[in-house]
């Protein structure tokens, strides 16, 4: 038997094998989301950043927001982050924002987290009535896009990465919000 005939031979052998691992390989480093497509009004619902700044829900509207249930403990929520960062300074110019409320129990731990990684998007606790607007939060990583009307449009159930972010912001970006809608805002910095 030849070389090649051999290495034919051995590779029939074990594909089943290798399509398997690359199957587990596609799911770690790409696991499935769900993406839901919604238009459900919100409660405007206050909420302070872990910098200190206030804010409310309403106060965003005029901007295209990504709201992201996450955890320190999450290994899909820290592969996630990344893309997010990337794409939030890629669009922030354009009245995009995120928004990643941490269902962690200490808030310490969170902000070394933010800090250590260098995240620059906003970060807050989520206390149990912004979990309830948004869902209920039933898993993370866990992201909602808002509109510019502040209508939930999207929830998307498991990691988002940048592809998948661009596909679901970028028709909302271009659209205007409604006449209705009050100016937006960016959270206010609290007095110390």
């Amino acid at each position: 038997m030849n070389p090649t005939e051999r290495i034919k031979k051995h590779f029939k052998k074990h594909i089943v094998t290798l399509l398997l691992i690359g199957l587990i390989a596609y799911i770690w480093f790409r696991p499935p989301a769900t993406v839901t497509d919604l238009n459900q009004a919100l409660p405007n619902l206050p909420f302070t950043t872990l910098d200190g700044r206030s804010g409310t829900l309403d106060g965003l509207r005029g901007k295209v927001v990504l709201v992201n249930f996450w955890a320190t403990w999450c290994p899909y929520c820290r592969k996630e982050m990344p893309a997010m960062q990337r794409f939030y300074q890629d669009y922030q110019g354009q009245g995009f924002e995120i928004i990643a409320f941490s269902i962690d129990d200490d808030p310490a731990k969170v902000v070394q987290f933010m800090r250590e990684e260098g995240y620059t998007f906003a970060a807050a606790m989520a206390d149990g009535d912004i979990q309830q607007a948004f869902g209920p939060v039933s898993q993370v990583p866990m992201s909602m896009i808002v509109d510019r009307d502040g209508r939930l449009r999207h929830k998307i159930k498991g990691q988002v990465y940048y592809g998948r972010i661009e596909d679901l912001v970028q028709p909302l970006l271009a659209s205007q919000p409604s006449p209705s809608q009050s100016s937006p805002s960016q959270p206010s910095r609290s007095p110390r």
